[in-house]
């Protein structure tokens, strides 16, 4: 059965803040123009927002520019930050507030709003329609289309009804072929077509390394008189490190709305030990006082991971390819001193649809590729802010949060982020791991079932399904290596590593063992695809609709 095809002017694979902001951005300047356009935008969760998971403490920067009537329209900014503070936990009971003369100004958060990300995307999604987007939920770009030149015709959606065995069943629909003089990749962090055209285009061969995070989230509903509307904290040192010789990575509670509060844990996906779990880091660090007096008697209502993207400007790779452009996290725009990545995602996508209007041309025109898109990015306001702040990520890796700490102050204070120099990180994050024996193990305390809980029941409120009789879409390159590599060297990690529960090592009753993917319980956090030491896990998208269902985060 051949694969129909439509043809539009721009098609955008991904509905978080980057592709949306791209969308409502091209309508605009063809309204303006009084221009007919067609603009075609694929989110492979079953909504948009399904797969939208952040803080977030929301700048809105970059929405001021793209909607500066946004309050009048009803975007769902309601909770404006009012206080904002920073801990050091020393240990499991004691901790330190920050004095915020410390704390970089550029990480203070006044101005912006404590919202749920996902909301504002579903707002963004509205309007996007409202100006003749077409919009796609469900549909799961699953191939990347070439024109004979060699330059990006667009994308082929996945088939529909495809048995675990790689066979047709009776539901079976084949993928649309949708085709495009210019594509905009806007997937997320590790977006898996993203990944294949950087590699395919050798995009990152002058660029520094990408390092990552695991963010873990859960939305809590907590009782009203503990409940302060823009309270927003934040936390580093335990349960992770404090020194450059263990893990780094922070915390957040953000008070939302109506009695919610979000909160999680980011871990950096460099840590070097093998036994640990950011699950279980998360969990345990939530019986800390100072997050254990919010959350007794509340009641948790949701809980998520995504890995988030940290290299800073100096890992960036190019941008563009003949017929496309990489923008968002796809491409790696997240301003680690800041903690966020939704503004910087917004007006990548905004300045990539300004740049491929002006050059849309005429219908028979081929397809080129546009160096203007990194020209108008080194102009705008998001390059000096990546710029500025581009030695925070490095200087936390080489120095641990103490060190790292330290010389964000003087980066930031002192030098102004004018740095005569750059640092890097060249050891990338799944090359970090010590073998098993030679690092120590961690005892995590088990879940109370009331502050912490197990990996499989917070799947469960995730909403995450899975069709069961699908292909698994977690492919192995050498299905030897878990077993005969990865255990006894590092204790396979991905037992650990995975927030989901996905990888098992399973002892058959002949006292062999084997690998285990459950494939139904994957939340789509890419984790695995970028922390597996021998590289071996590719995550390739599921039938469109699968993962999980996200609400209010």
């Amino acid at each position: 059965m051949e694969r129909e095809s439509m043809e539009f002017d721009v098609v955008i694979v991904g509905g978080g803040p980057s592709g949306l902001a791209a969308a409502c951005r091209l309508m605009q300047l063809a309204e303006k123009d009084g221009r007919e356009l067609t603009v075609c935008l694929v989110e492979k969760g079953s909504e948009i927002g399904a797969h939208i998971l952040s803080g977030a403490v929301f700048e809105p920067t970059a929405l001021n520019e793209l909607f500066p009537d946004w309050k009048e329209r009803g975007a769902p900014l309601n909770n404006p930050v009012t206080h904002d503070d920073v801990y050091y936990l020393v240990n499991d009971t004691n901790y330190i507030k920050v004095p915020g003369f410390f704390v970089p100004k550029a990480s203070h958060n006044h101005g912006n709003y404590a919202i749920s990300l996902g909301n504002l995307c579903r707002w963004l999604g509205e309007q996007a329609e409202a100006m003749g987007v077409n919009i796609f939920p469900g549909f799961a770009a699953a191939e990347v289309l070439y024109n004979e030149d060699g330059s990006v015709k667009g994308v082929a959606t996945g088939d529909m009804g495809i048995s675990a065995s790689g066979e047709q069943k009776g539901t079976f629909t084949p993928g649309y072929e949708l085709h495009a003089k210019y594509t905009i990749f806007a997937e997320g962090c590790r977006g898996h077509l993203g990944k294949q055209l950087i590699r395919k285009f050798e995009l990152d061969k002058d660029s520094g390394t990408q390092h990552y995070a695991i963010g873990l989230k859960e939305l809590w509903e907590i009782d009203p008189d503990k409940h302060v509307p823009g309270k927003v904290v934040h936390s580093v040192g335990w349960p992770l490190g404090h020194l450059a010789t263990g893990s780094t990575g922070g915390s957040f509670l953000y008070h939302l709305e109506n009695n919610e509060v979000a909160l999680g844990l980011i871990v950096d996906l460099s840590y070097k030990n093998p036994h640990l779990s950011p699950f279980h880091e998360f969990q345990r660090w939530k019986h800390h006082p100072l997050i254990a007096s919010t959350l007794e008697g509340g009641k948790r209502v949701s809980y998520g991971a995504r890995a988030i993207v940290k290299g800073g400007i100096q890992a960036l790779p190019k941008l563009t390819v003949p017929g496309a452009v990489l923008v968002g996290d796809d491409a790696g725009f997240l301003n680690v001193l800041k903690i966020k990545g939704s503004h910087t995602a917004m007006k990548s996508g905004m300045l990539a649809a300004e740049t491929i209007y002006g050059n849309l041309g005429e219908a028979d025109e081929p397809a080129r590729e546009l160096p203007e898109f990194r020209q108008a990015f080194e102009k705008s306001w998001l390059f000096e802010e990546l710029e500025s702040s581009r030695n925070v990520g490095p200087a936390l890796h080489k120095f641990g949060v103490l060190g790292g700490s330290a010389y964000a102050f003087l980066d930031q204070f002192l030098l102004r982020g004018n740095a005569p120099y750059t640092m890097s990180d060249p050891t990338p994050d799944y090359a970090t791991l010590k073998p098993a024996s030679e690092a120590k193990p961690i005892d995590y305390p088990k879940p109370d079932g009331v502050l912490s809980f197990d990996r499989l029941s917070s799947v469960f409120v995730s909403n995450t399904n899975h069709e069961e009789d699908q292909p698994c879409h977690l492919q192995l390159e050498d299905p030897s290596i878990p077993i005969q590599q990865n255990l006894p060297k590092y204790d396979e990690p991905a037992q650990r590593y995975c927030p989901a529960g996905v990888y098992e090592v399973v002892e058959e009753d002949n006292g062999e063992k084997r690998f285990q993917i459950n494939a139904q319980n994957c939340v789509h956090c890419k984790t695995c695809d970028i922390k597996d030491p021998y590289q071996i896990i590719n995550w390739v998208t599921p039938e469109g609709g699968s993962g999980p269902n996200y609400t209010n985060l």
